[in-house]
């Protein structure tokens, strides 16, 4: 289970402009809140302490799961930050495929507008993160649908059908889309009917920091990389780079998702920890010498844009990472880059002689309007402007 951070809750824009209740806001997320800390939780839980300043509750729900039910059923749960956690479980022959979406079922869009609406929720302010729960999105009537696209589902191995199709009715359908990078951003831009924000994931400089001062000597270097293991790393580079570097520990900290753990390169230098909680990160990162960014060069990386980058910048390690097209464009003065194992491990030896004093200055002016408090009060200003003429007319791009 990921642990749930301390977040200082943003300028409330909405508090200004009305005295009465803000809607309550209903977020359908492909990613469970207890998982790998990340965009929508850093977002959504300062969503919901804006919001609660004025009473407004925020409802994050989840893609169903199957457990021994005779019926489906929806089980809420607090998870903090004013955030209520709800999920549909489903009887265990619901499941049709090994992956249960927002699609599996059509009862998840009536049970849910039916407990709502015994909350006292009606109308409320929707935000997507997977365009496969647009019909349960639609189902509850919303006030204001927003859409934060970040990341190119439809690229994603084992992508649902229709993913595309819906994806681009959100675009249309959406009083307000956010990209969570450039790559997206020029993908979508084109394609809204409303304002289109870009806004790359951030980073809590503060709490990433705290790395540096747990930094201790080690009697060999480690390079290592955190975040989920999947289709998205170049496991045959970080298989290269262990044989390249013998004398150092290659650390690879996450959860393997969607591929097959025997897939995972196996060498006596290379250590995979497992899933660690968002506030061991700075524990995790001080073990490092060297952050990697190990990603493969394909349809399912050909948009991203790593928030690792910052939160390795943050705790004072070097990068060296692969040619994604938003870190080329973004990181190129701050991370290095390489292409292949011995371009890799050449870079890894390379950045340790790099001054840490420079390489900081360099970062420092990229970080500071990364913050994700930063982030979140742009985007809750952008969400409620949002259908506002006065608002329209100063320009939908921005």
């Amino acid at each position: 289970m990921t642990a749930r951070p301390t977040t200082r809750a943003p300028h409330a824009p909405g508090s200004q402009r009305r005295d009465d209740r803000s809607p309550d806001l209903v977020v359908l997320s492909h990613l469970r809140w207890t998982w790998v800390w990340q965009r929508p939780q850093h977002l959504v839980s300062r969503f919901a302490q804006q919001r609660a300043q004025t009473g407004a509750r925020t409802w994050f729900v989840e893609e169903p799961v199957t457990r021994d039910v005779t019926v489906p059923r929806l089980r809420t749960a607090e998870v903090g930050s004013g955030v209520t956690q709800v999920r549909l479980e489903l009887p265990e022959g619901a499941a049709q495929r090994g992956h249960l979406g927002f699609d599996a079922t059509r009862a998840y869009s009536s049970v849910l507008a039916e407990f709502l609406s015994r909350q006292g929720v009606t109308e409320p302010e929707v935000l997507l993160y997977t365009p496969m729960a647009l019909d349960i999105a639609e189902a509850l009537n919303p006030s204001r649908l927003f859409y934060d696209v970040m990341d190119d589902l439809a690229s994603f191995e084992g992508a649902p059908e229709g993913m595309v199709l819906r994806h681009r009715r959100v675009l249309t359908e959406a009083d307000v889309v956010v990209a969570g990078g450039r790559s997206l951003y020029q993908g979508v831009v084109d394609h809204v009917s409303g304002p289109c924000l870009l806004a790359p994931s951030g980073v809590e400089t503060a709490h990433f920091a705290t790395a540096r001062a747990l930094r201790t000597p080690r009697d060999r270097p480690v390079a290592g990389y955190v975040g989920v293991i999947d289709e998205r790393l170049d496991l045959e580079l970080v298989d290269r780079l262990a044989s390249e570097l013998p004398d150092w520990t290659l650390r690879i900290v996450g959860p393997v998702t969607k591929i097959d753990p025997a897939d995972l390169p196996r060498a006596d230098n290379i250590e995979y920890p497992g899933m660690t909680a968002y506030e061991e990160l700075p524990a995790v990162l001080a073990g490092f010498d060297v952050a990697l960014m190990p990603f493969a060069l394909n349809a399912a990386t050909r948009s991203i844009s790593p928030t690792k980058t910052l939160e390795y910048l943050a705790a004072g390690l070097p990068v060296v990472s692969t040619r994604v097209p938003d870190v080329v464009a973004d990181y190129a003065g701050v991370v290095h880059l390489a292409d292949d194992g011995p371009s890799f491990a050449a870079a890894c030896h390379s950045v340790l002689q790099d001054c840490p004093e420079d390489r900081d200055r360099r970062a420092r002016s990229i970080a500071h309007s990364h913050e994700w408090d930063t982030i979140a009060e742009r985007l809750s200003w952008a969400m409620a402007d949002a259908g506002d003429p006065a608002s329209a007319a100063s320009g939908a791009r921005a």
